[in-house]
């Protein structure tokens, strides 16, 4: 199992829009997060800051993101939730959600 840990923006006049989308998340998007091997999947706000946190339970982590990505669903789903959100100044070139570094676990 892999942790997985990302920070984005929320746009703060799509605060409103972006509570309320997941306030009620389609099925087959949860569905196919399922499909993809990942649990525990939360996303928390700071100020203008969502952080999320899942577990990936897979082999190929990367193949299970494409998949997600090629998904009719989840692509209608992103056209919703994409423009309320935008990268932190920390994000490399092209990236959307950016990971973060695990500096401490207790088990």
């Amino acid at each position: 199992m892999k942790r997985m840990a990302q920070v984005i923006r929320v746009r703060p006049e799509k605060l409103a829009v972006y509570r309320e989308l997941h306030r009620d998340v389609p099925q087959p998007v949860l569905d196919r997060l399922r499909r993809s091997h990942i649990a525990n999947y939360s996303i928390h706000l700071l100020g203008d800051r969502l952080f999320s946190y899942f577990e990936y339970h897979g082999d190929d982590l990367e193949a299970d993101l494409r998949a997600m990505a090629d998904d009719e669903a989840t692509q209608a789903w992103w056209a919703l939730t994409d423009p309320c959100q935008e990268p932190v100044e920390e994000a490399a070139p092209g990236e959307w959600w950016t990971g973060l570094e695990q500096v401490f676990l207790m088990e």
